[in-house]
């Protein structure tokens, strides 16, 4: 589904991959039942190939419930964006891909 500029992250690799990275990280995390996640997977595809300082990947939220409960995601989409193991900004729902590129620059 994902191009190869988007990670797959899960609750293993979660800490290594998110939460230790040196460079910023988005997290989209979603589920395959939604249809809003699956609306904005090709923008983050594009935002993956149009960003490579920036680290963006993925989170199943059905085969990885941990990650999503230790950030209290209620509500998918949501995409967490990540700058030194912290939230810099946090995206709930279709958002526009120009508000998120924004955030992605600002943090780079």
């Amino acid at each position: 589904m994902a191009s190869e500029a988007v990670k797959e992250f899960n609750d293993d690799n979660f800490d290594s991959e998110v939460l230790q990275s040196d460079s910023p990280v988005l997290v989209d995390f979603w589920a395959p039942w939604c249809g809003p996640c699956r609306q904005i997977a090709p923008m983050i595809d594009e935002l993956a190939s149009e960003n490579p300082g920036v680290k963006i990947g993925k989170v199943n939220i059905d085969d990885n419930p941990g990650a999503a409960q230790k950030f209290g995601i209620n509500s998918i989409p949501t995409l967490l964006l990540f700058k030194n193991g912290e939230i810099a900004d946090t995206f709930v729902g279709v958002r526009p891909k120009a508000a998120l590129q924004d955030a992605l620059t600002a943090v780079s």
